[in-house]
């Protein structure tokens, strides 16, 4: 019921949102079409999808300035307005280079018209259903890039219809934005960008991000060419989309659940390693029919895990009031990645062949397994120096427990009625008939002197038996042996690594108070 009522309460944004995203995902896969029908060349059709990604990171600048100029409402009309007659103009002018242009106007304009949507979302979505709003949203996308791909299967010609379409969709989500009665949210404010020290502080995250987008890029970019060149039909293609972008959708609910039960870097890398291997079988197989269609599904559930995991990982390691900032670096991060994606697998599609597209993408998250692993494999080491310079900053007592009654007190090695009875021992004064002597520093002229005095003429100061001699010297050769163990114990300590420290790179190192207090309980039991 509460789900129900969340939908409804943004049911007008969510109606915006997937007419906008049919729109959006019918004209990507239109134009892939297109242009493989008119057999050009695989670099321009990389290249246009890299100049949509290209509009979409330099609009969310752009957009910011619209939005914080004439409200969300205004720039969505505007935005849409643009978009409608840029999907027109492919129609109108079809010359590749003016392509370019309006795919840029395209990312541009969409770029703004999610950041409307997306800042409304955020603000008037209570806390408690924050989780329940924005995952509506997520779904409701995933339906109409869905619908998109659908749609594109009822004109096999490819004429201007579908671009009739694109502009009556992008037009049509204007209409439930302007008469919604929900409150208008509060202006923008900007946010520092921190690009270097997130990188820093996060590599493995934003680089699986950057990766993610350079894969999805040149999937929703390529795919459909890959897919017509292969020989089947439009309606074979609109179906091999559309179970790849289902599988994304499918994939984000169980995967958010491992994420929160096992470590996310350790997700990420298992996920890079599997991909790696489900491309290459696409690639270097030749799959048909229903092992291609499951292939595909496996692709899709994989790679578009990529971006939700690596953000939730980021955000993990973030402080509250570093959020925005960071929202606006993994954007960044992702429209760069998506920008470079098409171009590189065109132009390798171009020189090598059809294949290029998913063995592109398979070096690609092999080279992400790779740094994932290198990565986690510096942050273990740096722990591991970490504890041990914490354990090299205990200093040993000095070997002569006997020195200070005290501090033998705190050594678990002696034995505590000793201890007590030299504390409680009062001090023995010189008898009366025989006058204090003062002690002179020592010099080697004194010592001589006092060697050839007769022994009549000095008080001992302690007088002792053979046997207690003999005790005391055992006593003393077992405390210095107990201490070259512990020593023994230490250096070896230093140089191995404990299962437990190698499964965790949060492990630390056993001081070595722990290990003399082990050493009592054993001495005891012994």
């Amino acid at each position: 019921m509460q789900q129900t009522g969340t939908i409804r309460a943004f049911s007008s944004l969510y109606f915006s949102t997937f007419l906008m995203v049919l729109g959006a995902g019918l004209l990507t896969t239109y134009l892939g079409l297109f242009l493989a029908k008119e057999q050009v060349d695989p670099l321009w059709i990389g290249a246009l999808m890299s100049f949509y990604y290209l509009g979409l990171v330099l609009g969310s600048k752009v957009g910011h300035k619209l939005i914080a100029r004439v409200g969300h409402i205004r720039a969505f009309v505007a935005s849409a307005g643009l978009v409608t007659a840029s999907a027109l103009g492919h129609g109108l002018i079809p010359d590749l280079t003016f392509w370019l242009l309006l795919r840029f106007m395209v990312g541009m304009g969409m770029m703004c018209q999610y950041m409307v949507l997306e800042s409304w979302l955020n603000e008037q979505a209570d806390n408690h259903q924050r989780g329940t709003v924005f995952a509506s949203y997520m779904i409701v996308s995933y339906f109409g890039m869905v619908a998109g791909q659908l749609v594109i299967g009822s004109f096999p010609e490819l004429g201007l219809e579908p671009l009739f379409l694109v502009a009556i969709g992008f037009a049509l989500s204007i209409v439930p934005i302007g008469i919604t009665r929900r409150i208008h949210p509060a202006p923008l404010h900007s946010a520092p960008l921190q690009i270097t020290t997130f990188w820093r502080r996060m590599p493995q995250s934003l680089t699986t991000i950057t990766v993610a987008g350079i894969i999805v890029g040149a999937f929703y970019g390529l795919a459909p060419a890959y897919i017509s060149n292969t020989g089947l039909p439009n309606e074979k293609v609109a179906l091999f989309m559309s179970v790849t972008i289902i599988a994304g959708l499918l994939a984000q609910w169980p995967m958010g659940k491992l994420s929160d039960r096992i470590p996310r870097s350790r997700l990420l890398r298992t996920n890079s390693a599997l991909l790696t291997l489900v491309v290459l079988l696409i690639a270097l197989l030749p799959l048909s029919g229903t092992l291609l269609l499951l292939a595909t599904f496996f692709f899709g559930f994989l790679a578009f895990s990529l971006y939700p995991i690596a953000t939730a990982l980021a955000n993990q390691h973030a402080e509250q009031h570093e959020r925005v900032s960071l929202s606006a670096v993994i954007l960044l991060t992702f429209g760069i990645g998506a920008c470079f994606g098409p171009l590189l697998a065109s132009a390798l599609m171009q020189v090598l062949g059809n294949f290029m597209l998913y063995g592109f993408m398979g070096l690609c998250s092999f080279v992400l397994f790779l740094r994932l692993q290198r990565v986690n494999y510096s942050q273990k080491q740096a722990a591991r120096i970490v504890a041990a310079q914490q354990s090299d900053d205990y200093v040993m007592a000095s070997s002569d427990v006997f020195s200070s009654p005290l501090a033998a007190a705190l050594d678990p090695r002696v034995d505590e009625q000793m201890v007590q009875e030299q504390m409680l021992e009062p001090k023995t004064e010189p008898p009366p008939s025989e006058p204090a002597r003062v002690h002179q520093p020592e010099s080697s002229h004194d010592q001589s002197s006092v060697a050839q005095e007769p022994a009549s003429q000095h008080e001992p100061a302690l007088t002792a038996t053979p046997e207690a001699i003999e005790k005391d010297s055992a006593e003393h050769e077992e405390t210095v042996a107990n201490e070259q163990s512990l020593v023994a114990d230490d250096e070896k300590a230093e140089t191995e690594v404990t299962p437990a420290a190698q499964s965790s790179e949060d492990d630390e190192a056993d001081t070595i108070v722990t290990r003399l207090a082990k050493r009592q309980q054993q001495d005891k039991t012994d």
